[in-house]
């Protein structure tokens, strides 16, 4: 049964907690204050009168452990370190990144402008692909320890458990959920069982919104949802259209990307199933937000029976999908 709470921990969080918190990094805020697209977070920019607008991001209480927020702020900084364009967590006068206010915990990071890319021509693709090399090679110097890995575990069966032990979905598209999400995990666990690799730290959610393209190129961003994983997971996101379209796509991103890093071709194998599993991940996620006043108001077409029909007939493409040669990748493409 889906249940609804009058309250959420995020209602506490007013605009003078927000101001309060920027202000224990020793600087003063001019009262400019912006919520910013982020719904598993609350982030917003906020006015300095010493360094301009800046951004604060206040963590959902009990998603992370300080130990998982603490690593993921390590290995932006790290990457920062070796320059490669991300947008790492400022430290405050006693050298944290990650610090508590009003029982929120919360970081503070410099001001990016930019805009999301449309990676229209070749050198684009390229270009990306020369810094997820730069971040994959980097990320494959250690282990992430309290940060997860992209399991079909977590991104498929939990989810679909969840969606149907908590009464998402309508009865009479019951039966067809069931089955039809028994057979995907099958094919998927099948396909993960049969290709070999490896796990390496990663951005994890690298869409194009988590991109912002700027005069001097591009800038990764977000990097909360950072985790173990393949690599192909940096980079199938980046890809769209069709089949012709991907492979080409592939080619000029792989073209940048192993010059510093090589790109194992068998992960290619798995990208419609990670395209599966995000989708079923996608849809626990906003079921288990469900009571978080914000995600109705924002997401109102999720929950309804339209969106599950949309969901199974999705899903079903996918069943196809899976069924098709993977993307082949062929360096003449590139250019």
């Amino acid at each position: 049964m889906v249940t609804d709470s009058s309250t959420h921990p995020y209602d506490a969080l007013t605009p003078d907690v927000i101001l309060d918190a920027v202000e224990t990094y020793g600087v003063h805020c001019t009262g400019e204050l912006l919520a910013l697209n982020s719904y598993e977070n609350r982030v917003y920019r906020v006015g300095t009168e010493e360094q301009g607008p800046l951004a604060v991001k206040f963590y959902r209480p009990g998603r992370w452990s300080d130990d998982a927020i603490l690593e993921e702020h390590r290995f932006t900084l790290m990457l920062e370190e070796h320059e490669i364009p991300v947008v790492a967590p400022m430290r405050d006068r006693d050298g944290s990144s990650l610090n508590t206010f009003s029982d929120f915990r919360f970081a503070l990071f410099p001001w990016q402008p930019g805009r999301v890319p449309e990676l229209n021509h070749p050198d684009d693709f390229a270009i990306v692909g020369r810094y997820l090399g730069r971040l994959h090679a980097l990320g494959k110097t250690e282990s992430f320890r309290h940060r997860p890995t992209i399991t079909i575990e977590a991104f498929g069966i939990d989810a679909v458990s969840w969606i149907r032990e908590h009464g998402f979905i309508p009865a009479h598209l019951e039966a067809a959920y069931d089955s039809l999400t028994e057979q995907l995990l099958k094919v998927i666990g099948d396909r993960f069982a049969s290709t070999s690799v490896s796990n390496i730290r990663l951005h994890g959610d690298c869409h194009l919104s988590n991109i912002l393209w700027t005069d001097t190129g591009p800038h990764i961003v977000d990097f909360d949802d950072c985790r173990m994983g393949p690599a192909v997971q940096d980079l199938w996101m980046l890809l769209a259209g069709e089949r012709e379209d991907q492979e080409q796509q592939l080619a000029n991103v792989l073209a940048g990307y192993n010059q510093f890093c090589d790109f194992s071709t068998t992960q290619l194998n798995l990208i419609e199933s990670l395209r599966t599993l995000r989708m079923l991940h996608y849809s626990a996620w906003l079921a288990k937000r469900w009571d978080d006043p914000a995600f109705p108001f924002a997401f109102p077409w999720f929950n309804t029976t339209r969106y599950w029909e949309e969901h199974i007939l999705s899903l079903r493409e996918q069943q196809a999908a899976l069924e098709e040669p993977p993307l082949v990748f062929e360096r003449e493409l590139a250019g």
